[in-house]
């Protein structure tokens, strides 16, 4: 197959024009592989298959796009980070993937579904942005547990029986005893009861209903409760 000149200016162009599209917003977060990259990576891959397209009989366009995508993947893995136990620039080493993608798409004459996946690449990194990190923040709010203390003043001679209940109570309500302890308050004659407690997520209501009950027995003369800390990986 022969190609004009200006037909080979348009294929690169378009490659050149498109990858700037995506790396613009790339670099506009200022990621690692920005403006300059997406576009080299794009034009890049619309050069490997015009090699193919004006060299017939030497290899198919497809297969030597096949080429582009694996070699890509290296380049994509040299963006990965290893940050302590997560990964950061998998999205960026996704965005130059599908930037060699438009790249081929380019350099193989299919302007339309070229552009197509340009604009569809933009705008998963922008629309979706936001409601991944709205997703992110619901599972957070859910995972993350919370640590409280649960106490109850009763008398010195109830103590072993309030013990009782309240371990009874708040583990019956899905809370993981981390300590129990008492402690004589002076001569009044009382102690009070402390749970130290931990569960996953928000559990104020079910701590309300476990005071509720307690506050019933004749021995208590109060009940409450208190957030100690919050921790997602407690």
């Amino acid at each position: 197959m022969t190609l004009l000149w200006w037909e080979v200016g348009a294929r690169l162009g378009s490659a050149l024009v498109l990858g700037s599209m995506i790396g613009l917003e790339r670099q506009w977060r200022a990621r690692m592989a920005g403006l300059r990259t997406n576009a080299l990576v794009a034009t890049g891959a619309a050069l490997f298959v015009l090699l193919s397209v004006l060299t017939p009989g030497e290899g198919s366009p497809t297969r030597i796009a096949a080429q582009v995508v694996s070699g890509i993947g290296f380049l994509g893995a040299g963006v990965i980070i290893r940050d302590g136990v997560s990964l950061r620039g998998i999205n960026t080493a996704a965005t130059i993937w599908g930037a060699a993608g438009v790249g081929c798409l380019s350099g193989a004459g299919l302007y339309p579904i070229a552009a197509a996946g340009a604009v569809a690449i933009v705008l998963a990194n922008v629309v979706l942005r936001s409601l991944a990190r709205k997703v992110d923040r619901t599972q957070s709010e859910t995972d993350r547990r919370y640590l409280y203390d649960f106490k109850a003043v009763c008398r010195d001679a109830e103590e072993a029986h309030i013990r009782a209940l309240v371990v009874q109570s708040v583990t019956s309500a899905g809370f993981v005893l981390q300590g129990l302890e008492s402690e004589d308050l002076g001569a009044s004659g009382k102690v009070e009861v402390t749970a130290r407690l931990s569960g996953k997520g928000k559990q104020g209501t079910e701590l309300e209903s476990a005071v509720s009950r307690m506050s019933l027995e004749p021995g208590i003369s109060s009940v409450s409760w208190r957030v100690v800390e919050s921790d997602p990986e407690l």
